[in-house]
């Protein structure tokens, strides 16, 4: 009676753990993580009767969980590039949105910019048609100030997120170690804490939500967690402590490293942090957010330094010269700051060249022997030869002075560009100082017999070279017998262009020939002569004493707006805004695409480790059904054996 009574005991327990797992399952069926469970029964040891074995009842030999490690992976993976797509799709949203607009982007401010420069030449002795000009100017420098403010807000805005998403990293580091260890102390004989596996699983998910993860198993159930390229973050339980720290060459960035015990910071490269909402982050601030400040800088700095040049080869109202219109554009240097105290080395950068400029970034470094300037966005090095420098070298369109004593693996940043929209600014407040006449006036005299004429003529920049400005008309004449012109000043090489082939009669030459139509040049002054002079007749170049109504260097201005002067003279500026735009366009549409293709890889790999691991309501109530009766069944044998175990009591 007893082992009868023992086996309907067993039954009794098996179905109640059953009852008892079950009904575990159906409360947990919303907790985020959880695994189903079962109790996975088997028969006792059986027992030789001599007419043959016979069972001795049953036990519960676990509770297992159902749990596929390659589908849990799968659905962290697919969580952290959806994740990392989330946040990029969020920040770039932002640029845009903030560039397209057709009323706050910056093409409307250069449309009305140069609608005034236009109006200002067609009204060269307007007051007010100048004092517009100077308006829209302004206009425009708010409006490249008030783009650059905004997308500093966004990446400081990032910054930020890096931050607090840096800090959620260490706070689950820090709950996986406690994990690990008390799971460690807990699993004995195969045996392990179901439920804190499943807290643990959820842990590593939310975390792979922040960066991807990679997670190694380890012995009485421990796992070690890495990111990047093996960087380590948890390991049995330990947890090591990432931290954030201002960039050495940019104030306005962080980098994030990690942090030891003492409090020293040893910073990480950003390729490392990848996937999660870490990795979105940095990908948008290292790749769209740096792209568009850059272009939009470039188009600032080249619309500062190439007006710039054209209006210093005007004449003003008051006679001189023209003045830079724009602010110059000086790059950002920084200095890095683990370079050697010893070191007094200094880099300074201008922005001389529009049509060279890139929407890249340099690093300058000195290797012991030489500096060398690296472009990021390709790798291209160019050497600073000689240095010392006796004048500055033009790298990409940008002047670089480097001065002082260096110290081996000195290193700078040279960020062109970057911060050229916020340094836009006009230059010139007085109305009367807008160079929109030419410094030359040329004439041919009416007494002339012949039917030739001359042009207005133009300056460029080597007019600006001393001694080459006019003090004084010169005069030309021609002299049919050798069919050539004279008079020019003795000092300036001549170049005469005829079919695009140059040639230059030295300084000092006493004539040079005449083919009708040729382009003459000298000391900066440009102009034609086209038609049939006579003999002696004689062509006039000098000072512009009357330039008041004049608006030739105005006409010059206005034609920079069509004008291809950036990427090497293969766009303008118009275009080159357009460019960024459509970029940046193209990289939102991009991220929303593939967030929706992440959205569904999260899915489907949500559904597939739900069908292993999931709860399913149906079958646990029927499982509590059959429990219920295995119970009730258990409890009738242990009552029969109870009676007849009465029956015996009561033989005499």
């Amino acid at each position: 009676m007893s082992s009868l009574l023992s086996i309907g005991k067993s039954g009794l327990l098996a179905a109640q753990v059953g009852l008892s797992t079950t009904g575990n399952n159906i409360t947990n069926a919303g907790v985020a993580g959880y695994s189903r469970q079962a109790a996975i029964q088997s028969d006792t040891a059986t027992q030789d009767q001599g007419f043959g074995f016979v069972g001795s009842g049953t036990e519960v030999s676990a509770v297992r969980r159902y749990y596929d490690n390659f589908l849990a992976v799968q659905l962290r993976n697919a969580e952290s590039s959806q994740a990392s797509l989330d946040a990029y799709t969020k920040q770039i949203s932002q640029i845009d949105n903030l560039l397209a607009d057709p009323k706050a982007g910056l093409s409307p401010a250069l449309q009305d910019f140069f609608n005034g420069v236009q109006d200002a030449t067609s009204n060269p002795a307007s007051a007010a048609s100048r004092q517009a000009m100077l308006s829209t100017a302004n206009s425009l420098a708010s409006r490249f100030q008030g783009l650059s403010a905004r997308m500093t807000e966004i990446a400081s805005g990032v910054n930020g997120q890096i931050g607090s998403t840096v800090n959620e990293i260490n706070s689950y580091a820090k709950e996986l170690a406690a994990l690990n260890n008390t799971i460690a102390g807990l699993a004995t004989d195969g045996k392990a804490p179901n439920d804190l596996l499943d807290h643990r699983d959820q842990l590593l998910t939310e975390l792979n939500k922040l960066v991807k993860t990679t997670v190694i198993p380890g012995d009485n159930n421990s796992l070690t967690v890495e990111f990047g390229t093996g960087q380590p973050l948890v390991v049995g339980n330990t947890a090591f402590q990432l931290a954030t720290s201002t960039s050495p060459t940019d104030a306005s960035r962080i980098t994030v490293g990690y942090q030891s015990p003492s409090g020293s910071f040893s910073a990480l490269p950003d390729s490392v942090l990848t996937g999660g909402q870490i990795g979105g982050l940095l990908e948008f601030r290292n790749g769209a957010m740096d792209r568009a400040q850059n272009s939009l800088g470039q188009v600032a700095a080249g619309l500062a330094v190439s007006f710039n040049a054209q209006h210093v080869l005007g004449q003003d109202q008051n006679g001189a010269l023209g003045t830079a219109f724009f602010n110059p554009i000086n790059a950002y240097v920084g200095v890095n700051s683990r370079n050697s105290p010893a070191s007094t080395a200094d880099v300074t950068a201008v922005v001389t060249d529009a049509s060279k400029l890139t929407a890249s970034d340099y690093s300058v470094d000195y290797d012991g022997t030489n500096f060398n300037v690296t472009r990021k966005s390709d790798g291209q090095v160019t050497q600073i030869n000689p240095f010392p420098q006796t004048v500055p070298q033009t790298i990409d369109g940008v002047d670089y002075t480097i001065t002082g004593t260096p110290a081996d693996k000195d290193n700078f940043l040279v960020r062109p560009t970057y911060n050229a929209a916020h340094d836009f600014s006009v230059a010139i407040t007085d109305r009367t100082k807008i160079a929109l006449a030419a410094p030359i006036a040329t004439a041919a005299p009416n007494a002339n017999a012949g039917n030739a004429k001359i042009s207005a003529g133009t300056v460029d920049k080597n007019y600006l070279t001393p001694g080459n400005a006019l003090a004084a008309p010169v005069t030309l004449t021609y002299d049919k017998a050798s069919g050539s012109l004279s008079g020019f000043p003795p000092a300036q090489d001549v170049t005469v262009t005829v079919n695009g082939v140059a040639t230059v009669y030295p300084a000092g030459t006493p004539s040079v020939p005449y083919t009708d139509g040729a382009a003459i040049s000298f000391g900066g002054i440009n102009f034609n002569i086209s038609g049939t002079p006579a003999d002696l007749d004689t062509f006039t170049i000098g000072p512009n004493v009357s330039g008041v109504g004049d608006s030739r260097n105005g006409a010059l201005l206005a034609g920079l707006q069509t004008k291809n002067i950036l990427d090497n003279g293969n766009a303008t500026y118009q275009t080159t805004y357009a460019q960024m735009v459509n970029f940046v366009g193209n990289k939102a549409r991009e991220a929303q695409i593939t967030g929706s293709a992440a959205d569904a890889a999260v899915d489907q790999a949500t559904k597939q480790k739900e069908s292993v691991s999931g709860v399913n309501l149906d079958e646990e109530a029927a499982n509590l059904l059959r429990y219920q009766q295995a119970y009730q069944a258990s409890g009738k044998v242990m009552q029969v054996a109870s009676t007849l175990f009465d029956v015996l009591l009561n033989i005499r």
